[in-house]
């Protein structure tokens, strides 16, 4: 396993960001317009904003990212957490740095006292969801979603 370097996000990793995001919405066959691209990146780098990304740096490269955010929730007392995004450059897949992002997150979200870490991922992606098992089985809920 290579030494990974997990951080919050810093305004030098834009370039890098953007390339692999390009590669994560291509993978989800999805196209953004370039205002919401900077939109996100803005909001990440924000300290007011919840949404938050930590990245993963392999020998000075971004490997991958979460992108995260908090939120209250009606059935507990503490925020939840919402993986939104979670991505690992091709070339960096399989060297368990999907793992160490999804730990520092776990970990990220207990020193912080928030309640729940959840996320949802297309149910065909296998590689994510073999992950993603190995913390926690499907809890059987169906997303719906109304775009407006």
């Amino acid at each position: 396993m290579p030494d990974i370097l997990i951080r919050d996000a810093e305004p030098s990793d834009e370039a890098a960001w953007k390339k692999l995001w390009a590669d994560y919405l291509a993978f989800y066959k999805v196209t953004l317009a370039d205002d919401v691209t900077d939109h996100t990146w803005s909001r990440i780098l924000d300290p007011t904003s919840r949404v938050a990304m930590r990245v993963a740096e392999v020998d000075g490269q971004m490997a991958g990212f979460a992108i995260h955010h908090f939120h209250d929730s009606t059935w507990v007392k503490t925020p939840d957490c919402y993986l939104e995004d979670l991505f690992l450059d091709e070339r960096f897949r399989g060297k368990g740095i999907g793992r160490a992002l999804m730990e520092d997150l776990v970990a990220l979200s207990q020193k912080n006292g928030w309640s729940r870490l959840y996320w949802h991922t297309d149910e065909g992606n296998q590689t994510a969801r073999k992950l993603y098992d190995s913390f926690v089985k499907s809890d059987g809920h169906v997303r719906y979603r109304i775009k407006f």
